[in-house]
């Protein structure tokens, strides 16, 4: 996968997705200090981790572990800057999900704002961005992301841009069913 080689930059007139960096640590710790961030967060097959990350340490932590995933392929994070107010605003991590499930071989696709960022005009401009990019980088087709039913702005704007909901259920590594997937298929 190209996203291993070097990690992809995409920008726009507000946004740019990037690389995470340390100096977005303040920030992230914001973003993953919000509460009622939290809800929105995909947290399905993460061993516990509800990603509150309230202190620089803890924040610091993660970014490490996200790191260590990236240089061993496990997955990719990256930061969502907007230029407008020159704060990093959330990230985006991209995986290669291998399973036995329905899942299998599919781009995971994990959006995390802040709360008040949380606007279908600004979701839809996020996944303008960079969904396009992801075959690309990942060489597959089928992107899922996960929107719960209390999501209503982030399901107008995956709607909007095709994501259609899946009957289906994710099964992590614990056997434990997720719902809530919605899935797109790029060409």
């Amino acid at each position: 996968m190209k996203i291993y080689e070097r990690i992809p930059t995409f920008e726009n007139n507000r946004l740019i997705i990037r690389e995470v960096l340390e100096s977005d640590i303040k920030d992230l710790t914001k973003v993953y200090g919000d509460r009622l961030a939290l809800p929105f967060f995909n947290s399905d097959n993460c061993k516990g981790d509800i990603f509150y990350y309230h202190t620089l340490k803890k924040m610091k932590d993660a970014l490490s572990f996200w790191d260590y995933s990236y240089r061993n392929r496990y997955f990719v994070r990256l930061s969502i800057f907007d230029k407008k107010i020159k704060k990093t605003i959330g990230t985006i991590e991209i995986c290669m999900r291998v399973s036995k499930d329905d899942y299998n071989n599919v781009i995971m696709f994990r959006l995390d704002v802040a709360s008040k960022y949380e606007q279908v005009a600004l979701l839809k401009e996020i996944i303008d961005l960079i969904v396009p990019h992801i075959p690309n980088e990942t060489g597959l087709k089928q992107i899922v992301t996960k929107i719960p039913l209390y999501a209503v702005e982030r399901t107008k704007a995956f709607k909007n841009y095709g994501f259609k909901p899946t009957d289906t259920y994710l099964v992590g590594e614990d056997g434990y069913p997720y719902k809530d997937y919605w899935m797109i298929t790029i060409e």
